[in-house]
């Protein structure tokens, strides 16, 4: 038996809680692995909290990270006791996934942990970081370059914002922060912001063109504030786009894209391939401060995360958070 949460849907309703699992009860995979930490992300609270439509089957183990050590395996690449590490590939919507002691997985969804990183900053890092890195390569394969103008960083004071604003500020590259709670204006600032700007300036409908300030752009939020973000970047700039936290829609019109010749890349972690995961855990660990995942990170137990995820949806939590699943 191993703990887990668990979330349910039936002619009672939608709820998730804490409870003892039989391995018995795993899905189907050929790597079993003993879970030391997992995390909470935006979409694990929307699947906890059943106020979005993430979770795809029932009875469901939300989770979308886990680190831990192989405790059996059929699969060539890895062996009993390795230390491995997992974001996206739908686990915690359609396959169990992390925010519980054990699970059962595809191999191929594996990544080895990388030696620089403890399994708690592995976690700390997870997919917000993993997705950061991934937009930071996006602006580096376009050629964006710190000498060509500042980077605005939307949602800054939240997972895949605070990890961001510390790689780019780390490569040398000017980076602007925007953020809802100007309260953490000195947070965001201690990880490498040289400016923070109130989100109410992006998030209500602009102008199709606004004044050229941003040479490239790491966007969570989507909807106006992504429209807005297009609308100000430089000729030729680069927008990265990789959350819906303000919303789906992108009531934008063509005009950056055909007046300016703006670029804006889609990223997506969760079904990224393996080889482009490797590269971005190896640049983590040369371009990533680790002595900032202090700043950026607070751990909970297993049983906290459930109340945590209502936090996370009202913008009541900064950072990352890490789930000691053992705790």
């Amino acid at each position: 038996m191993f703990k887990a949460i668990v979330i349910e849907k039936d002619e009672t309703g939608y709820r998730a809680s804490l409870k003892d699992v039989d391995e018995s009860q795993l899905p189907a995979g050929d790597v079993t692995v003993r879970v030391s930490h997992s995390t909470l992300n935006y979409k694990d609270g929307l699947a906890i909290t059943g106020k979005g439509r993430v979770v795809r089957k029932f009875p469901m183990v939300p989770g979308v990270d886990l680190v831990g050590t192989v405790e059996e395996s059929s699969h060539s690449s890895y062996r009993v006791g390795d230390a491995v590490l997992l974001n996206g590939w739908g686990v915690g919507e359609g396959h169990w996934g992390g925010l519980a002691q054990k699970a059962r997985l595809k191999g191929e969804w594996l990544v080895p942990l990388p030696s620089r990183f403890t399994p708690q900053q592995a976690m700390a890092i997870g997919t917000a970081g993993y997705t950061a890195m991934l937009c930071v390569l996006a602006l580096e394969r376009h050629g964006v370059t710190p000498d060509q103008g500042e980077i605005l960083v939307t949602g800054a004071a939240g997972g895949v914002g605070s990890v961001a604003v510390s790689i780019l500020s780390k490569l040398g590259y000017t980076v602007v922060g925007v953020s809802g709670r100007l309260a953490e204006s000195d947070y965001i600032k201690s990880l490498g912001a040289s400016e923070v700007l109130e989100r109410a300036a992006f998030s209500s409908a602009g102008k199709p063109l606004g004044r050229e300030r941003w040479a490239g752009a790491v966007d969570v939020v989507g909807s106006h504030t992504l429209a807005n973000v297009c609308a100000t970047t430089k000729y030729r700039g680069i927008v990265t786009a990789c959350g819906l936290a303000g919303g789906m829609d992108f009531p934008a019109t063509v005009a950056p894209f055909i007046l300016r010749g703006v670029t804006l890349v889609g990223v997506d972690s969760v079904m990224c391939p393996r080889a482009d995961r490797l590269v971005a855990w190896q640049r983590l660990g040369s371009d990533l401060d680790i002595s900032k995942l202090n700043l950026i990170t607070h751990e909970i137990g297993l049983a906290e995360a459930i109340p945590t995820a209502t936090r996370l949806l009202d913008g009541q939590v900064r950072g990352r958070v890490v789930v000691d699943v053992n705790a």
